[in-house]
């Protein structure tokens, strides 16, 4: 996966909160290395830090991904028997958790 000058921002702006870079590498499918050169500026030179609102969680993405799977499997198993309201109510539970600094 090719990281992009958009991706570039995020990672500044993801070191920048404090991000550790095995977490950042592993949200963008790449290695410590690359997240090195963009930090670095090697890759894309100097870019300016993606402001705080546009950044994901923070996090390892490894951990948030089984639990909004585990959101997703209960919120479909509630649409499977037609209960609308708790698939909502799982789905934005999940939301919720997902968008945990952790």
């Amino acid at each position: 996966m090719a990281l992009t000058q958009n991706d570039a921002r995020l990672i500044v702006g993801m070191a920048a909160r404090g991000d550790k870079h095995h977490d950042m590498a592993a949200y963008f499918g790449e290695n410590q290395a690359r997240i090195a050169e963009v930090l670095s500026g090697e890759m894309f030179g100097h870019v300016a830090a993606a402001p705080a609102a546009e950044l994901p969680p923070k996090g390892a993405p490894g951990i948030k991904g089984r639990r909004i799977y585990a959101h997703l499997e209960k919120a479909l198993a509630a649409l499977e028997a037609g209960n609308a309201d708790e698939a909502k109510e799982t789905l934005a539970a999940g939301v919720k958790r997902w968008n945990v600094h952790e």
